[in-house]
């Protein structure tokens, strides 16, 4: 990974959408709910007042509106503040 997070900042690769068909309609991707979920591809290192408590391949859940899209090499990510994850799973 060609991309370093600085301070409280994490990378994550969203989970994909799921592929939704009604009655044989294929719904666009603009119309595609969200996932709020995704995985922790890279991390800054905290700062002095928060330490980074979220490490590479955490599973994790966040807000609907959180974090910045960012395209890298093709690929989607979102970067978006530690403060702004809401939970790790598993």
């Amino acid at each position: 990974m060609n991309i370093k997070p600085l301070a409280d900042r994490v990378l994550i690769l969203p989970a994909p959408a799921e592929e939704k068909t009604i009655g044989g309609i294929i719904i666009p991707d603009t119309a595609k709910e969200k996932p709020l979920q995704g995985k922790v591809v890279a991390t800054g290192h905290g700062t002095k007042d928060e330490e980074m408590v979220l490490k590479e391949g955490d599973q994790v859940l966040y807000g609907k509106y959180s974090g910045t899209e960012i395209e890298f090499e093709g690929v989607k990510y979102l970067m978006m503040r530690q403060s702004d994850v809401l939970a790790v799973i598993g």
